[in-house]
């Protein structure tokens, strides 16, 4: 079985390593180094046919991820597929259903139908529900039902998964001891810590990783080595439970590139503002240049209803000190399954917060429509501002709020724009 790192290792420059570069503009043998050496990876299930060739990693452009999926009390297939394309329209990069009611496998393939990107899931959640509704307690799942179900996903041609592999017996029995202001907040990392704790037996994730690895190999997919233990409290940063996972997932991270399997390290969580380079900073030591795929991070817990805010503006820091993926929040995070305008706001949220951040590391090369828009600006050219904004329609909706503007100020300045005012200047002059 040959996969994108395997490839790159035996000095074999793949197709999706061509369009990457060319869509990076970046030198495709560059680019095959950093694949060989793990540091950037290209989500593609063989088995998919018409998906998005995507680059993430170190030297690339910040990417964002948009979670989609129903939930045990609200099950809308028609809504979700609504956010997916929503999410489409406005740029998202990759898209992950973290579905947890309704026919799993249903909803997985049809959203997947209208997601033409990256396209990753969270098996570990059908395997618990799936055998809560067989024998009463997802906790009575076996290590077949967990690979079974991985498998499932694999054969429908998810591009990524997120895979808690991290977490282990002895962390897990540590931190229900006490210590944590808000305990474990990754679902899949308490379902983990459940099972873990009521079958004495460690985690079947960790204990079969190279099955796993195996499994991923098979299908080339990227397995991306879950955060089970991140803060759900700025007041938890860097505790020991969270360092513990991540020097497990740094091993981990190795062992996966000595199989030439493509792996991605997940990310806090509730961090406070002057942490959050150092997370990214530690994270790239440990796992040594891994690609980093986080979740906000939030630098505060009191914004709920903007928690999208809270969260750019950890991302921008996140992204200007190295961080490839960022998973967008909703303005519904903590508070209900978000709605389609509730995934526009927060994905458009990230993926500024993920440019500012681009301007920093990748400097002039991130910096033309910046650029751009600056010069429009200078020239009053509104066609210009809208095409180049990321919400063309709600900018241009904004700009005519008090009635339809084409040339000339905004309502903002009117006679006193400060360009109409120099121009005026200059002639009296």
């Amino acid at each position: 079985m040959t996969t994108q790192m395997k490839a790159a290792k035996a000095g074999r420059v793949t197709e999706e390593m061509k369009l990457v570069a060319e869509i990076e503009n970046v030198p495709v043998e560059w680019l095959r180094q950093k694949v060989a050496k793990g540091t950037v990876i290209i989500p593609r299930n063989t088995v998919r046919e018409n998906v998005k060739i995507v680059g993430i990693g170190e030297g690339l452009t910040t990417k964002v991820n948009v979670n989609i999926g129903t939930s045990t009390l609200h099950v809308n297939l028609d809504m979700e597929i609504e956010k997916a394309k929503i999410a489409i329209k406005y740029g998202t990069d990759t898209i992950m259903d973290l579905s947890t009611g309704g026919d799993l496998d249903y909803i997985r393939r049809e959203l997947m139908k209208v997601a033409p990107v990256p396209f990753g899931t969270v098996p570990i959640y059908q395997a618990f529900i799936e055998v809560a509704k067989k024998k009463g307690a997802g906790i009575y799942m076996t290590e077949d039902d967990v690979f079974r179900v991985i498998e499932k996903h694999l054969k429908d041609g998810v591009d990524f998964m997120t895979v808690h592999v991290g977490i282990t017996k002895d962390i897990v029995e540590k931190v229900v001891n006490g210590g944590r202001v808000a305990g474990i907040v990754s679902r899949g990392g308490a379902i983990l810590a459940a099972w873990m704790l009521h079958n004495n037996e460690e985690n079947p994730l960790y204990k079969n990783y190279d099955y796993l690895l195996e499994l991923a190999a098979e299908y080339d997919a990227v397995l991306s080595l879950g955060d089970a233990l991140r803060p759900g409290s700025v007041l938890d940063a860097h505790d020991y439970a969270q360092m513990a996972e991540m020097l497990n997932i740094a091993r981990l991270v190795e062992r996966a590139w000595e199989k030439n399997v493509q792996v991605m390290v997940e990310g806090p969580g509730h961090v406070p503002l002057h942490q959050v380079a150092a997370n990214v900073r530690l994270e790239k030591a440990l796992c040594k240049g891994a690609p980093y795929y986080v979740l906000g991070p939030l630098v505060t817990d009191i914004a709920a209803g903007y928690d999208h805010i809270a969260a750019a503006i950890g991302a921008a820091i996140a992204a200007a000190e190295g961080v490839d993926l960022i998973c967008y929040l909703t303005p519904a995070e903590h508070l209900s399954l978000p709605d389609p305008e509730d995934v526009k706001l927060g994905l458009i949220a990230a993926k500024i917060a993920g440019h500012a951040g681009d301007i920093v590391k990748l400097g002039e090369k991130a910096l033309k429509h910046d650029l751009e828009m600056s010069i429009a600006r200078e020239k009053l050219d509104w066609k210009k501002m809208y095409k180049l904004s990321l919400d063309p329609e709600k900018a241009k909706t904004m700009h005519e709020r008090y009635g339809r503007v084409t040339e000339g100020p905004c309502t903002m300045c009117g006679d006193l724009c400060v360009y109409l005012l120099l121009k005026k200047f200059q002639r009296e002059c």
